[in-house]
């Protein structure tokens, strides 16, 4: 949408219109089929309601809200959709930005998928609007175990599966270091105020009660995904028959890589850990990328989009924090440094889990929320100035 002042950089606003598969035995579990796109009971229903088909309609609807307003924009605005961020993006918002990268196009800002607007996250007692400020990396590896086969009556004193198991649990017992990065020290900065007594005194003397700071995220997934590169073993593979010892056996672990590390951190942290000369290490695909920069908090444009969510939601209390999944915005690095990962809906705890999995819905009330503030920062962005 071109916009009338070529001396002002121009917007990107993002989402992805492909989604995950749902499993057919469990299609049942669903409350309403998972490819009807159901409205009823106040929702909309099925899968892509959150992620993230709700952001790629509700950018529509709030430009077209916009065209039929007679708004006509300064600084030019791309939306940017893409068809495949669930299996990396390389062939669409890659894509895209290689493009804009060769018309020699610098932005302003993204703004892509990520954080959410929670009303009952028990991080504090309040509802907070999560602003992703940077993402964690990616990698998995594929560790291999080569056998001599034969029958399991006869088995050797450590067979392929057995070393495969042992390599897998000495990784999980040498878990990486937890940190406070940026993102998740801005998000108790931000938060604190409202946060209990002990809460407040904890982070505001974090010098002091580091320790105890990262042993309490520690003790919740969620919250130990935000203070270390995490390790998930997902795939496992060895005999076709329970009494055939296996020629090979193989397993995959997933990393998900904090501020600060790298993918060649990690394999050789995974090599150390391991080590045993029998078991090769290899990364599995092309989809593997180190975390994301982090993008600046005391910036216009995020000071912009965190009024622009008070404007909508004055209740919520709007915070930085660490997306520890990967979004199409990863492949926009080159253009801005100012990368803000955030859907304006309000979604519940209990239903965040809909995500990749059953009953995704979203409020109908919320997805219009949503609609208004994608109209609202749109219009607050062309008149700032980062």
């Amino acid at each position: 949408w071109p916009g009338s002042d070529s001396e002002l950089a121009p917007l990107l606003l993002m989402a992805h219109y492909d989604v995950v598969p749902v499993e057919s035995d469990s299609q049942t579990n669903w409350t309403y089929p998972p490819f009807a796109g159901t409205v009823a009971d106040g929702y909309i229903w099925g899968r892509g309601a959150l992620d993230n088909k709700s952001g790629v309609t509700g950018l529509l609807e709030a430009v077209e809200l916009l065209l039929a307003e007679g708004f006509e924009p300064r600084r030019t605005l791309f939306l940017a959709f893409g068809h495949d961020e669930e299996i990396g993006g390389f062939s669409g918002a890659r894509k895209i930005a290689e493009q804009l990268e060769a018309r020699g196009i610098e932005l302003a800002a993204v703004i892509d998928e990520g954080g959410l607007i929670v009303p009952d996250s028990g991080l504090i007692g309040a509802p907070v609007a999560l602003v992703g400020t940077a993402e964690k990396g990616y990698l998995s590896l594929r560790l291999s175990v080569k056998g001599g086969g034969g029958h399991s009556s006869q088995p050797p004193a450590l067979t392929a599966a057995g070393r495969l198991a042992r390599a897998i649990d000495r990784v999980q017992s040498s878990p990486f270091p937890a940190r406070l990065e940026a993102p998740t020290h801005d998000m108790l900065r931000y938060t604190a105020a409202e946060a209990g007594l002990l809460q407040r005194m904890a982070i505001a003397n974090e010098w002091l009660f580091r320790p105890l700071l990262l042993r309490t995220l520690a003790e919740d997934p969620a919250t130990n995904a935000m203070i270390r590169t995490t390790i998930a073993p997902t795939m496992l593979r060895g005999s076709d028959k329970d009494n055939v010892l296996p020629l090979r056996a193989e397993g995959v672990i997933n990393f998900r890589l904090l501020p600060g590390d790298t993918r060649e951190d990690v394999i050789k942290h995974v090599s150390e850990a391991i080590a045993d000369p029998e078991v090769d290490i290899t990364a599995l695909g092309t989809f593997g990328t180190d975390p994301s920069p982090v993008s600046p908090v005391d910036d216009p444009v995020f000071r912009t989009l965190a009024g622009t969510i008070r404007q909508i939601h004055p209740e919520a209390v709007v915070a930085p924090y660490l997306v520890v999944g990967a979004t199409d915005s990863r492949h926009y690095q080159k253009l801005t440094s100012r990368v803000y990962r955030f859907m304006p809906f309000v979604v519940p705890a209990g239903d965040i889990s809909g995500i990749h999995g059953t009953d995704e819905r979203l409020a109908i009330d919320s997805y219009i929320d949503g609609i208004r503030l994608y109209r609202q920062l749109i219009l607050n962005l062309d008149e700032a100035r980062p």
